[in-house]
């Protein structure tokens, strides 16, 4: 059984539970109930700080909640694409830590993978089908 941290539960079960429509219905029920109490409160500055106080408490901790969720889910995508990429026979294994890498070298292979795009494209046109696993130095 693998250990879990009470962070991640919580924020896996947050992010779950604010994606559903049911929490979308809630915050605009909020709003509605903030904005119908206006009249109440003869508009005045504290009932305009509940409001902006409140929203901004949400946006806060949200954007961590969000940030731990998307990092997580990142993660575990390139895991899978890694091992995708190991498990392919012929495929470029130079490619298993490309988030790893500067913003140079990341460049360099962009280029090398739109210059394959552009032969093949540039081969289909001339009748010739593009197939397998061209070679990147070519």
């Amino acid at each position: 059984m693998r250990s879990v941290s009470h962070f991640t539960r919580l924020a896996k079960a947050a992010s779950r539970f604010t994606g559903r429509p049911v929490c979308f219905s809630l915050a605009a029920g909020v709003v509605l109930v903030w904005a119908l109490t206006g009249p109440l409160f003869a508009f005045s500055d504290t009932w305009q700080l509940v409001i902006n106080t409140g929203t901004t408490i949400v946006t806060f901790l949200m954007v961590f909640l969000i940030q731990c969720t998307q990092n997580r889910d990142t993660e575990a995508m390139q895991i899978k694409l890694d091992e995708l990429i190991r498990s392919t026979q012929g495929a470029n294994n130079r490619l298993l830590d490309l988030e790893e890498l500067e913003e140079a070298e990341l460049e360099a292979f962009r280029e090398r993978y739109e210059a394959l795009a552009e032969r093949a494209r540039s081969q289909r046109s001339n009748g010739d089908q593009q197939h397998g696993t061209p070679d990147l130095e070519q």
